[in-house]
């Protein structure tokens, strides 16, 4: 009874642990992010996992990493020596201490290197100018990659609007085939037409398959982006195309060149690389090493003692010319390397601008006057040739006109999302920074 009683709380215990647990599953699994719904693709959620998964990303932060931990290492103080030592062993021996030797001298010391001119000063501030070069970088390969991604997903919604334009345009030749053979048995249309539309479905078969390998590829493409690899064949787009963007206006070239994070990261190794000179320089200024001694000699006069000792090089031989000038070089370089990620900046704003201006007239054109006239003649030609009014060629013709121009309007889109995807990442500085 008495233990039926003991077991009676312990059971109370782990049923009010267990509803705990129970009550506090649900909220926890809530607040876990749920992993984006690749069958609906969107492209902020491309862009999330990009962030998480994406392999050059996740390589610039660990040279982020690299480099910040090199700021610590650049920062640290010498560690000192210590010196354990034994001497005269084996010298003269007590006749009564067996084959002990009679004396052993024995020596403890430490010592310190002391670094002179501001060695290490300069030293952590160029690994400080070095990590934040690192930081900007990591920004930049965020900016890079998130171009790249969405050049990408709008490839794959490119893909998907062709696959949806042959398969419409392989059923409507399925349609007329059909009607063109009863037409045939009727007496109606000659067997050279029907030849004609049999040749024509044939193709656009051809293409429907073509865009399917486009299709897989940009799925590929896109999943290495964003790190699915393994779940390439389940990602759809499910974003249309993007709204045309006011006319971008006269912007600063100086301050948005400056705020660029490829531009701030070689203006951090330029200044890294100065101090890296300076760190050069204040080479030729002597380190010293200082130590003391403890020394014990059993049979001496004096048997204990202290020595002290300091060191300081000559540079007799060599007075790091290599160094200094290697540093020289690295300044050059450094600073050629600015001009050289300034220029390319440049250019990229320069050709941002002028391919989102030409991709927008395209779009506007083909919305405004190509697609409507192309749909008007295509209709026109259905309707005439139901009739009989015009031939099995003007009909394909048509048809051809309509195809060639739904896919133009379409790449015309797929252009313009790429080009203020790239015109954006060329002129705005990153919404995140490491």
């Amino acid at each position: 009874m008495t233990r039926l009683l003991r077991i009676v709380p312990t059971a109370r215990a782990l049923l009010a642990l267990a509803l705990t647990l129970a009550v506090l599953a649900p909220s926890s699994r809530a607040a876990s992010p749920s992993t984006p719904d690749l069958e609906r693709l969107t492209l902020p959620d491309a862009r999330s996992l990009m962030i998480e998964r994406n392999r050059e990303l996740q390589l610039a932060r660990n040279a982020t990493a690299g480099a910040e931990a090199d700021v610590t290492i650049a920062g640290a103080r010498p560690n000192p020596s210590l010196t354990l030592g034994a001497g005269r062993i084996g010298g003269a021996r007590d006749p009564d201490a067996g084959p002990l030797p009679k004396r052993v001298d024995t020596a403890v010391g430490v010592s310190q290197l002391f670094e002179r001119g501001r060695k290490r000063e300069i030293r952590t501030e160029a690994a400080q100018y070095t990590a934040n070069a690192a930081r900007r970088e990591q920004v930049d390969v965020e900016r890079q990659q998130r171009v790249a991604l969405e050049s990408a997903y709008y490839d794959l919604v490119l893909a998907q609007e062709k696959r949806l334009i042959a398969i419409e345009t392989s059923g409507l030749f399925d349609k007329t085939i059909d009607a063109a053979r009863r037409r045939v048995q009727a007496g109606d249309l000659s067997r050279a037409d029907l030849a004609r539309l049999n040749v024509d479905a044939l193709r656009a078969r051809n293409e429907l398959q073509n865009v399917g390998l486009e299709e897989a590829k940009a799925r590929v493409a896109l999943a290495y982006l964003m790190g699915v690899e393994r779940d390439a064949a389940r990602i759809h787009a499910a974003e249309a195309w993007p709204a045309l963007a006011p006319t971008p206006g006269t912007i600063d070239l100086d301050r948005v060149i400056d705020r660029r994070p490829d531009v701030e990261a070689a203006q951090a190794r330029l200044r890294a690389a100065d101090k890296n000179r300076e760190l050069a320089q204040s080479l030729r200024t002597r380190d010293v090493t200082a130590g003391v001694q403890y020394d014990r000699q059993p049979t001496d006069v004096v048997r204990n003692g202290l020595s002290f000792n300091v060191s300081v090089p000559l540079f007799t031989r060599y007075y790091f010319q290599g160094e200094i000038g290697r540093a020289e070089a690295e300044y050059d370089t450094a600073q050629t390397q600015l001009e050289r990620v300034r220029a390319v900046a440049l250019t990229e704003i320069s050709s941002a601008a002028a391919a989102l201006a030409a991709a927008a007239d395209r779009v506007q054109r083909f919305r405004e006057a190509l697609l409507a006239a192309a749909e008007q003649s295509a209709d026109a030609a259905e309707f005439a040739y139901t009739r009989g009014a015009i031939g099995v060629m003007d009909l394909l013709d048509a048809r051809r006109q309509l195809h060639a121009v739904r896919i133009d309007a379409a790449t015309a889109l797929a252009d313009y999302a790429r080009a203020y995807s790239a015109w954006t990442a060329a002129t705005e500085p990153p919404a995140t920074s490491p």
